[in-house]
């Protein structure tokens, strides 16, 4: 399989020789999970790194949507893009708090509108601050950029497209969420969402395909995971999470091998979860 990693995934090394290049963007993808108490903003208010502006999943989402932070309209995501100063032809570099938590989102977020450069720095935040690199509280000023945004269908998945594809077996589905809420033994972290999860899919936590300290596996460890998960790789995927955030985790790492998504479930299973939705399975 062609090593695609290059291209999605950039090391702090390559970052810090990158920092004042003209035609590169720095965001900040940070988003925490609610009961963490955290707050991806005011975390970037205390420290980001230099250059970098903050990327606000939860503004940047579909306001008439009841799910969190469902993908917007291209309109809206461009409008955003362009008031950060975006603009096309620009390589984007997304990092997170956390390692590799959010940034994967942002990253596909950019994909399903048709921006395919850019790419998640491996191991984030914490990577960056351990080799002693610079971070800044200064916000730096942008000029209005000229972005545009076409959203790609196939980058996303809704409720529909993922039983009919259990149901005709065009596709896999793997869940990115930890293996005692897939199997209902642990309440999931919103209110309203019941336990257990989507009869047919396979879990595959994010965290395994991530080292220690955040940073991707190596392409040969990504692909043992998913075949131990019962993902068969010469299959289209589907990815989904708890709300659609780690799933691109996933996402990441079958592009990373030259595997592409069949789509990411957009909702995932704060959509299919909910009290009074679909039939769900537990263990």
């Amino acid at each position: 399989m062609p090593d695609r990693r290059s291209e999605f995934v950039v090391s702090t090394e390559w970052l810090a020789k990158h920092l004042d290049a003209p035609d590169i963007v720095i965001l900040d993808g940070s988003w925490h999970l609610p009961p963490t108490g955290r707050n991806g903003q005011a975390e970037y208010d205390e420290a980001h790194i230099p250059g970098a502006m903050f990327f606000d999943i939860d503004a940047i989402s579909d306001e008439k949507s009841d799910l969190p932070h469902m993908l917007p309209r291209p309109e809206k995501f461009a409008s955003h893009m362009r008031k950060l100063g975006l603009g096309d032809g620009q390589k984007i570099v997304v990092y997170d708090q956390l390692g590799m938590f959010s940034a994967a989102r942002v990253w596909w977020m950019f994909h399903a509108m048709g921006h395919e450069d850019v790419a998640v720095l491996d191991g984030g935040l914490p990577k960056w601050i351990a080799e002693d690199r610079p971070v800044t509280q200064d916000v730096p000023r942008t000029l209005e950029g000229h972005f545009s945004a076409r959203r790609n269908a196939a980058m996303v998945a809704d409720a529909d497209d993922v039983a009919a594809h259990l149901k005709n077996g065009t596709a896999q589905l793997v869940d990115a969420r930890p293996a005692d809420r897939f199997a209902g033994k642990a309440p999931e972290p919103r209110g309203g969402v019941r336990s257990g999860h989507i009869e047919g899919a396979c879990n595959l936590p994010f965290p395994t395909l991530l080292n220690g300290d955040g940073t991707l596996k190596s392409n040969a460890e990504i692909e043992a995971a998913f075949v131990a998960a019962g993902i068969d790789l010469d299959k289209p995927v589907v990815t989904m999470c708890g709300s659609g955030v780690t799933a691109a985790v996933l996402s990441l790492g079958l592009e990373a091998i030259g595997r592409k998504p069949a789509g990411l479930y957009d909702g995932s299973w704060a959509d299919w979860g909910a009290e009074g939705g679909r039939d769900i399975a537990a263990d």
